[in-house]
Formats: structure tokens, C-alpha cells, sequence
């Protein structure tokens, strides 16, 4: 195996490995969720007390894992936000560890001296509600002392931000020198300087648009139901199971579907052509074309790192996403913005198209570049976010001397 590894969420160009290859014989678990007992790695843990969603369901109590890097200064001014894509998690940068199934996802932009500098500034990123690394979700255990599973709660994007300003009052943070988010995580940031203005002084929204459209929810739709369609999800009742017997099948299969979209035709096309993954033709003789290999390769490492109910909830929460739902529509949800705003996109995204990001900046009253957003051109797709960390972090850094 001798492509490289990148799918949104994970560390760009890092070689495959023995260890991956070791990791992918062995039967996948029924869960690839963190689990209390498992080690914590860099994870800290702010819990909370009744927790109620939007669509009325609640919630005994909430937890959220996070991790940090540099000083909260003695004003408390200095604190940055940084939030993740749908499957990625608070491990921003540091190695694979114990607890720690990859390496930080943008290493290059988070630490000493990098654009978001953590010798001067304190980086917060916390695992949003609903996903499987650590914060509350279906895999968590509920007061009858069972796995959440089925019975969790439906969840939107401004649950998922309610619980993060929770984490923020705990912390002590009144208000954030930045918020930056991208892909899912620009659509907490986007709620974030809608729904408190005051605590948000800078704002940079990556590869993110106003609304999930309905063809992004088709698309959704659709990685759901491969999950529901798995004989082992067994109507999200399948923790108590033996390695093997989960719903990786049907997990292994929505990433795959995922990954098309994160990626660029150029881009596949350009690493793979027809290349055939080993001497065995793939015309008729049982061999398989090389982008095949890539595809199964992902979507079987992705079932051990991952939960199929939380994928799930955090599938469904980004198809609430609506900035203007209740506020007037979207422009005039975004002219309530009073933070100084980077916004970018990539010029093949695929996924979430540079018109979602010229609306955004059309509509916020101060950014950085008057009413466009900046377009990166890339070959990558909607991952053009996490690899091109020269370009990306050169805009982050204006944006942070704004």
C-alpha cells in the first residue's frame, strides 16, 4: 500500500503504515467510540447538569472532551475556539497515541509559532455532543446504566453550540479572541457569532455554507441509510456484540460514499488513472482497480475509530443546518455578525461549493476581503481545508493580526 492518507478529518500525506495494516486484519470492533476506561491521551472533561434540545428532548447531564494548548492569560483574553469537521474530534495536533487513534489534524496550523501560535494564544477544541470521542453521545452510558444507543436524543447544530458555550462558562471564557471552524465545524462557528455576537471577536468560517441544501442532505440521506441497511445495526442496539458482528459493513461503506465528496474528480483522477492496485487485472480476473483499494481502506480504518449511531446524530445535526432558520432568513441572520471574519473556500469543493462562502461574506459586515470570500485554488476538494496549511494558515494569520 502506497498511497497517502487524507479524508477530511485525518493527517494529510501520512504514509500508510505496518501498523495500519496490522490494525485493519484484526476484526473491527462494534464500536470504534472512546470509552470510559480507555486511555484519556490528551483529553480533559467538562461536565454539566440537564441538558435540553431543541426538539424538546432532554438530556440528564452533558459532557464534552477537550484538549488545549499554551496559557489562558491573566485578562483571559486570549482564548481561541477551534472546532472540527463531522468525524474529526478534539485531537487538533499532537501524535497517535494511547487514546489517540491519529495524529493531530492540523498539526501545521495549531502550535509554537504556526499561524494560530499557541505561544501567544490558548487553543480550545472541544469533540462536539454526539460524537464518539470522549463527549456525551449515543455510545455513552445512560442512567439505566446502557449505551444511549437508539434512544439519543435528535440533535442540531445549535444543541451542538449550546453545549460548547457551556464548555466556555466553565472554563471561564467570556468571550473568544477567534472562533474558527471548518466544513461541520465552520457551521458551530457561523452559530456561534449569530447567537452571541459579544463573545466572539474574530470569526474564520472554512469550506462551510450558510445552509445545508437539499442535495447535501440527499447525499447525507443516503451514507444513513447503507448504516440502517446493515443487518448488524440491528436498530443501533449492537454494543453488546463481538468484534466483527457490528455495523462496520455499512459504516465502511457511508465513509466511502463521504470520501467522494471530500475529494476532487482531479484529484482522484490524477493519483489513481486506472492504475490496478496489484498484478491481478481487475477486468474480469478478480483484481480491483487502485482507487477501489484506496476507497476500502478508509472506510475499514474509519469502523475503528468511529460509532455508527453517533455518526448518525452528527449526520443528521449538520443537515439542521440553517443560520437563518427563525432569525429572517440568511442574510439577515449574518448582518448580526459584529466579529471580524475570514472567509474561504476551495475552488473544487465539491461537497460545499465556493457560492455557499461568497454568500457568507456577502452578507457579514466586516471580513477580512470586502464582500467575497477567499477562494483557494486547490486540487483537493473540500480536504483542500486541511492540506493546504501553507495557504490556509497565511489568511488565519491576517486574520488573528486583524
Amino acid at each position: 500500500m502506497d498511497w497517502q492518507t487524507t479524508s477530511e478529518d485525518t493527517v494529510p500525506s501520512a504514509p500508510v503504515t505496518e501498523a495500519d495494516v496490522r490494525l485493519l486484519r484484526a476484526r473491527p470492533p462494534a464500536t470504534g467510540a472512546w470509552r470510559d476506561g480507555d486511555p484519556a491521551g490528551g483529553r480533559q472533561f467538562a461536565s454539566s447538569g440537564p441538558f435540553r434540545t431543541e426538539s424538546g428532548s432532554e438530556l440528564p447531564g452533558v459532557r464534552l472532551a477537550y484538549e488545549t494548548w499554551g496559557e489562558l492569560n491573566p485578562a483571559r483574553d486570549n482564548a481561541i475556539l477551534v472546532l472540527h469537521a463531522l468525524t474529526g474530534d478534539s485531537h487538533v495536533r499532537g501524535d497517535a497515541e494511547a487514546g489517540h487513534p491519529t495524529a493531530g489534524w492540523w498539526n501545521d496550523i495549531v502550535g509554537p509559532g504556526a499561524p494560530v501560535d499557541t505561544d501567544r494564544w490558548f487553543v480550545i477544541a472541544p469533540n462536539m455532543l454526539g460524537g464518539c470521542q470522549g463527549s456525551t453521545g449515543p455510545a455513552s452510558i445512560a442512567p439505566s446504566g446502557y449505551e444511549w444507543a437508539s434512544r439519543f436524543p435528535y440533535l442540531t447544530i445549535r444543541d451542538q453550540v449550546a453545549a460548547q458555550v457551556r464548555l466556555a462558562d466553565a472554563l471561564g471564557i467570556d468571550a473568544w479572541a477567534a472562533v474558527i471552524g471548518g466544513s461541520m465545524g465552520g457551521m458551530h462557528a457561523l452559530e456561534w457569532a449569530v447567537s452571541h455576537p459579544e463573545r466572539v471577536e474574530r470569526l474564520a468560517v472554512l469550506s462551510s455554507p450558510p445552509v445545508t441544501t437539499a442535495d447535501q442532505i440527499a447525499l447525507n440521506t443516503v451514507q444513513l441509510e447503507t448504516i440502517r441497511m446493515d443487518p448488524r445495526f440491528q436498530g443501533g442496539e449492537y454494543y453488546d456484540l463481538a468484534d466483527g458482528d457490528g455495523p462496520h459493513r455499512g459504516l465502511a461503506l457511508a465513509r466511502r460514499m463521504a470520501l467522494l465528496n471530500y475529494r476532487s474528480p482531479i484529484e482522484l483522477n490524477q493519483r489513481f488513472q486506472r492504475s490496478w492496485q496489484s498484478g491481478v487485472s481487475p477486468l474480469g480476473h478478480g483484481g480491483r482497480f487502485a482507487v477501489e483499494s484506496y476507497l476500502d481502506f478508509h472506510g475499514n480504518k474509519f469502523t475503528r475509530r468511529f460509532d455508527a449511531n453517533s455518526y448518525i446524530t452528527v449526520v443528521e445535526a449538520m443537515n439542521s443546518h440553517d443560520v437563518g432558520r427563525d432569525r429572517g432568513g440568511v442574510e439577515e441572520a449574518l448582518r448580526t455578525v459584529t466579529a471580524t471574519t475570514l472567509v474561504l473556500g476551495i475552488d473544487s469543493d465539491r461537497l460545499f461549493p465556493v457560492e455557499g462562502q461568497h454568500r457568507i461574506a456577502r452578507s457579514i459586515p466586516n471580513t477580512l476581503d470586502g464582500t467575497e470570500a477567499v477562494v483557494l485554488t486547490s486540487d483537493f476538494g473540500h480536504d483542500g481545508f486541511l492540506i493546504e496549511t501553507e495557504a490556509v494558515g497565511g489568511h488565519l494569520r491576517r486574520l488573528l493580526a486583524s
